[in-house]
């Protein structure tokens, strides 16, 4: 039996024209992300290595200080004290108190999560915040709002689902470096610390990259399949 390749006008546009061209860019896509991972996971080791250094006086982009230790010193400012709610620690609900401190020798502020407090419902713990001088240390973190952010009436209460520096800045008024910092476990004035900081990782995206290059293989076989139309062989003495 013998075939004739035959591609198909609306065929050949549907599968090479649109299905092919994306299933393999999303693969690619998937590549580079996984390659990103790679990339912020080499970062985050390298600067959890670092020592611990004074915080910069000057203006800094908070990309460069991610995931280092730091050290800063000031007074902590209550009336700008939050509490997130539905945080929880081996299992257990609670809340994650964050107080703003004033940098010593400077107008701006920067917010100091102090770990975490038993407790649940809608009223925030009573929290003991000191007025004396003094010296922080803490990994730097950028917040991000979850992925579907519900809105809230941010002067109703204190008691927040979520925090990002936006919603702070909108709510406190204060002048805040765009960074927050997660209370070392060696540092006084907080709570239980016990912050997670998983390597990213890049395993997720090299499968979503295999599962999207398979879907552009089964497209260009089916194609082919699609293309190719058998033919009657002619037999000796036939007349044509």
């Amino acid at each position: 039996m013998a075939f004739q390749f035959h591609p198909k006008l609306l065929p050949s546009l549907l599968m090479l024209g649109l299905m092919l061209p994306l299933f393999t860019s999303l693969g690619l896509w998937q590549i580079d992300r996984a390659q990103q991972k790679r990339t912020l996971a080499s970062t985050m080791e390298a600067r959890k290595k670092m020592p611990t250094e004074l915080l910069p006086t000057a203006n800094v982009s908070a990309a460069t200080l991610e995931f280092r230790t730091l050290a800063v010193t000031g007074h902590f400012v209550p009336e700008g004290e939050i509490v997130i709610s539905n945080r929880k620690y081996l299992g257990k609900p609670g809340f994650h108190i964050i107080t703003p401190l004033r940098i010593e020798g400077s107008h701006r502020h920067i917010l100091i999560n102090r770990g975490w407090v038993a407790g649940t419902g809608d009223r925030p713990p009573e929290i003991d915040t000191p007025d004396q001088l003094i010296t922080l240390t803490g990994e730097i973190n950028l917040p991000s709002a979850p992925a579907i952010e519900l809105e809230f009436d941010l002067q109703a209460t204190t008691l927040w689902p979520f925090l990002t520096l936006k919603n702070y800045q909108r709510w406190s008024e204060l002048e805040i470096v765009p960074f927050i910092m997660l209370l070392s476990p060696e540092s006084p004035h907080g709570f239980v610390r016990s912050w997670e900081s998983a390597r990213p990782g890049e395993g997720m995206h090299l499968g979503y990259a295999t599962q999207w290059f398979a879907f552009a293989l089964l497209t260009a076989l089916l194609w082919l399949k699609l293309s190719l139309k058998r033919s009657k062989a002619l037999t000796p003495g036939t007349a044509t």
